[in-house]
């Protein structure tokens, strides 16, 4: 199956569970990997953050709360479609595959459960695209559900389940320095943390590796609680 398929078939599950996703994940704290995220970021404030794979909106608004200029992308229409009605935010439908997004215009990229969504073999040049669109120095946050480097469906969506090193190899071979990282959620045994949290600066002069190799596969881990 071809990557574009993959991701098809990912954003049409989205479409079909958006209003349950809506619900669902309303009332997550993801409090700390906002912080994280603005923590890291030079400059002062307001920032400019693109919200990738921003759902219907929850971290838009919370973003636009705390004074910031935020931008959201999502390949699900149903959910952009949310987004943009919840917030009033400029919110792009893309899919992470086809990236059309302006170059040095973001000081941070929030990637809360999004990321683990594209397969292996397209990360290098996703990533990539993210690392264009930050400014100098600029940051990416990332949260994903961590795993043994397996990727393949889990419940009718497409993911990649990394361990830290490979996950850092990636984000590293496309320009990125790791600042920190930590497991979510907070305060349990690294057992009952499935979600690894990444913290990376773009770094000049950083980012022509192709990362590891990867193909489309068929089995992976069941998908832990969205968006945490």
């Amino acid at each position: 199956m071809q990557a574009h398929e993959v991701t098809a078939i990912t954003i049409a599950e989205y479409d079909r569970m958006a209003e349950a996703y809506r619900r669902g994940t309303a009332d997550h704290d993801v409090s700390q990997n906002i912080a994280a995220l603005l923590e890291a970021i030079e400059g002062e404030a307001p920032h400019v953050i693109l919200d990738l794979g921003c759902g219907p909106g929850r971290d838009l608004r919370r973003f636009t709360e705390l004074g910031h200029e935020a931008v959201g992308v999502d390949g699900s229409g149903e959910l952009v479609a949310m987004a943009r009605g919840e917030t009033g935010c400029e919110v792009l439908h893309q899919d992470f595959l086809a990236l059309d997004l302006p170059r040095a215009r973001f000081d941070g990229i929030f990637a809360n459960a999004s990321l683990f969504h594209v397969p292996g073999r397209e990360l290098p040049r996703v990533l990539r695209d993210l690392a264009a669109a930050l400014k100098p120095n600029g940051v990416l946050f990332s949260s994903n559900p961590r795993g043994r480097n397996e990727e393949g469906w889990a419940g009718g969506r497409y993911g990649c389940f990394h361990d830290l090193e490979t996950w850092g190899a990636y984000v590293t071979a496309a320009g990125f320095r790791e600042l920190h990282h930590y497991y979510r959620p907070p305060g349990r045994p690294r057992a009952e943390q499935p979600w690894l949290a990444t913290v990376w600066r773009k770094t000049p002069g950083r980012g022509s590796g192709a990362g590891p190799r990867s193909s489309i596969g068929d089995g992976a881990p069941s998908l832990p609680p969205p968006g945490t």
